[in-house]
């Protein structure tokens, strides 16, 4: 009788499965395009918040002439001025700091996507700085004032 020819087979031997350690190239390189993003994503974010810096200030500015009571021509030279001061930050290359008069209207008209509804607005403001006693709504100077500075994001 001859010996059985399946004896003669060894069992299966299995390789070790591999550990977490070291990872797969494949690995290595997503990791390090997530950090390389993760990294350009951070100096993004903090040069558009140094871009941006101003407008807190300015922000911060027209808060305290929304405080203050009196409604004079001051008041409205002064929110001509810091509207004049963003603009010039904002639009270096346009010179917005020589602009009077309806060109100032039409720029910020312009640059702060405001509708022709303000116009009137506009124009009161721009009169209400050579008029001893200003009728024009400061509330609605104010508020026109803050839509300017929101649409004002780099």
């Amino acid at each position: 009788m001859e010996p059985d020819p399946l004896s003669q087979l060894r069992d299966i031997h299995l390789p070790e499965p591999g550990g977490f350690w070291p990872p797969a190239p494949g690995w290595w390189l997503l990791a390090l395009i997530a950090i390389i993003a993760v990294a350009l994503l951070v100096a993004w974010l903090i040069q558009r918040r140094q871009r941006n810096r101003w407008l807190g200030s300015a922000r911060q500015e027209l808060a305290q002439l929304a405080d203050q009571s009196t409604r004079d021509n001051h008041w409205y030279r002064e929110l001509n001025s810091l509207l004049k001061r963003c603009a010039r930050h904002r639009y270096p290359e346009r010179r917005p700091d020589a602009l009077s008069g309806e060109a100032w209207q039409a720029f910020l008209l312009e640059t702060g996507e405001l509708s022709s509804d303000h116009l009137n607005v506009l124009k009161a403001m721009s009169e209400a700085v050579w008029q001893p006693r200003p009728d024009c709504d400061g509330d609605a100077a104010l508020s026109l004032a803050r839509t300017w500075l929101r649409r004002q994001s780099c």
